[in-house]
């Protein structure tokens, strides 16, 4: 098919791909004139309705800073495509999208949920009778995109026998031609192991860079401090904790674990002491500001996050600390290192310099990383660095409760919440997702403020689904409606609703997974607080990966701890009920959790039996191999 240059702008609007532009406003373009990119003037904006001058010079440009993704829907409308996908694609193939898909259009196969079909559609559209089914980069598409998926459910390898069969099961049967191709270019890589596996390079690449920097930073560093002065700055340690710290100072990577309650900040802070003591610098890094917020608060010292600590250039996810640059702390300490993905993790060591001792610190039966790799799991289970594991459980007047129920549940049981006169924990049944609904919007908006005395901007929800009645898109427009209710006059927001960031966004300075509060509005955009940056003005480009932050996955809430939790688990949710994440979301909760259900019996049977999902990757075997040569 073919698409007049009409048709492609009005699809590209119709996406919502121009920020700043609400769905009402682009309604109206056609009618005033506005109907292709040369139409797209201030004098001609300023004629719409409630726009000023002003205003239509800001969209002009907010138009104009989106021209990679226009570039990519002249592309896919055409070809019969959904224009929003030019974000995806973006996202999956960086600015130079459009280049690439002109010159192999079965790149899009990149993004993870793309069909086949869909990228063949796109080749006959761009290549006409050339695109052919024994295209040899039909076949290198097929293998990268098994190893994509594959990637989304954090696998950074798969047997080369995985990978025939994905491929055969998209309808291509010359899988030995398929593989073959793929490992002639630079995108696949197989390993030595026998049989072998086969890799994305950048999932390769990032963890030898992983093995290498471990490696380097065990044989490079010398001791900082023994273990009786580690006892002298911090007498209050119990022995295993002053031996994590002992270990911290004398090798260059040790590993630190433990649940909820059981002191690993008190070790850290006592590290930091230390360090300090002993003049050295030390670096607090955590994935999230939150968390970041949370760790220079316990230890007294600067924190920032991982992210901030490298240098991170906005969208385009390069780093500006690196070997080139590297850090300049002796000490680097990387709290919630359970979030950590190979590929910042590879960042991070690649900037450590020679000398530098890190300690990561973290737990591994929370939720693994979003990206692909099971960094904290790998390091553990390699049996090269020294990990301390802390199980003695101290805290209790600061949450007893929920520190006994979270070390239960990370060892596989769900017990009976005891009568507690301080309702730390508290359990609310509920026959169905809607009733479950209900609830929480009561305890967000009377009950836990009312009893507990904890205002309703401070209390987080979190559930592990976007969609249904107990979903974060229905939540969050619920307790929108009750806490703040709005028209939502810039792009669905208005002054104090809580909004969370779902991508990187370092130039204007916040990052993914930050929860703020809208203070006001600016020139170019929104003023946002964020727990970990303060104030950021927040331009009309950057709008787009916002979203209401009343609710949020326990994804994305992992690496955050809040005064009071509701968490809920609907029995829409089964399906994705597991051990790790019951656990990632009751130690989301400082103070008071409330846990609302409709799963019954599933999630008990969940908490007993389902553990984290197994991730396939390299890293173990690469980090003993580096070590022994060394």
């Amino acid at each position: 098919m073919t698409a007049s240059p009409e048709e492609i702008f009005t699809a590209f609007v119709e996406a919502s791909l121009w920020p700043g532009l609400g769905k009402t406003l682009g309604a109206q373009l056609a009618e005033h004139g506005i109907r292709v990119p040369d139409d797209v003037l201030p004098s001609r904006l300023a004629k719409l309705p409630s726009i000023g001058l002003v205003r239509a010079e800001r969209l002009v440009e907010a138009f104009a800073g989106a021209a990679d993704r226009y570039e990519v829907a002249t592309l896919l409308v055409p070809a019969g495509l959904p224009a929003r996908l030019a974000f995806r694609a973006l996202e999956a193939l960086g600015p130079a999208a459009a280049d690439l898909l002109r010159e192999d259009p079965w790149r899009l196969l990149d993004v993870p949920d793309v069909r086949l079909a869909e990228a063949d559609r796109l080749a006959r559209a761009l290549l006409g009778a050339q695109a052919r089914p024994d295209d040899p980069r039909r076949g290198v598409a097929l293998v990268a995109h098994v190893l994509v998926r594959a990637a989304a459910d954090g696998h950074t390898c798969l047997s080369a026998e995985d990978v025939a069969r994905g491929v055969q099961a998209e309808g291509y049967d010359d899988t030995q031609v398929a593989l073959e191709s793929a490992l002639e270019g630079e995108r696949v890589v197989a390993s030595g192991e026998d049989p072998p596996v086969l890799s994305l390079s950048r999932y390769a690449m990032a963890e030898e860079a992983v093995a290498d920097g471990i490696a380097r930073l065990l044989a490079t560093a010398e001791p900082l401090a023994d273990e009786a002065a580690a006892r002298a700055v911090q007498g209050q340690l119990d022995e295993v904790q002053t031996g994590a710290v002992a270990l911290a100072m004398r090798h260059g990577v040790s590993v630190l674990t433990g649940g909820p309650g059981t002191g690993k900040s008190r070790t850290v802070a006592a590290l930091v002491a230390l360090a300090r003591a002993r003049r050295k610098k030390v670096a607090l890094a955590a994935p999230t500001g939150r968390a970041a917020k949370r760790l220079e608060e316990l230890c007294d010292a600067p924190a920032v996050t991982l992210h901030r600590l490298l240098g991170a250039q906005g969208m385009s996810g390069g780093f500006t600390r690196g070997e080139d640059w590297p850090l300049d702390e002796d000490v680097i300490v990387v709290d919630e290192a359970s979030m950590l993905d190979v590929e910042l993790a590879a960042a991070l060591l690649e900037a450590c310099p020679d000398g530098a001792h890190v300690l990561f610190v973290g737990d591994p039966a929370q939720l693994p990383s979003i990206g692909a790799g099971r960094v904290l799991g790998d390091l553990v289970d390699s049996g090269v660095v020294p990990v301390t594991e802390l199980t003695t459980l101290y805290r209790q007047a600061e949450g007893g409760a929920i520190a006994r129920l979270a070390t239960a549940v990370r060892a596989g049981e769900l017990p009976p919440v005891e009568d507690d006169p301080a309702r730390e924990v508290v359990v609310v049944n509920a026959r169905a997702a809607s009733e479950a609904a209900h609830r929480t919007v009561q305890l967000v908006t009377d009950s836990i403020p009312r009893v507990l005395g904890i205002p309703a901007g401070e209390i987080q929800v979190v559930t592990p689904v976007h969609r249904g009645p107990a979903g974060t898109i229905a939540l969050n427009a619920a307790l929108k409606a009750r806490l703040n209710p709005g028209s939502g006059e810039v792009q669905g927001f208005d002054v104090g609703d809580r909004v969370v960031a779902t991508a990187n966004h370092l130039d204007e300075g916040f990052a993914n997974g930050e929860v703020g509060v809208v203070t006001g509005r600016a020139d170019r955009g929104l003023v946002i607080s964020f727990a970990g940056a303060g104030p950021v003005t927040v331009p009309p480009k950057a709008l787009i990966d916002l979203r209401h932050g009343w609710a949020v996955t326990v994804h994305r809430a992992q690496g955050s701890e809040f005064p009071a939790v509701v968490a809920v688990l609907p029995a829409e949710a089964g399906g994705l009920l597991s051990r790790p994440l019951v656990y990632t979301a009751f130690t989301r909760a400082q103070r008071h959790l409330s846990v609302v259900h409709s799963a019954g019996a599933a999630l008990a049977r969940a908490v007993r039996e389902v553990g984290a999902l197994p991730r396939r990757t390299r890293l173990a075997p690469l980090l003993k191999e580096a070590v022994e040569a060394l």
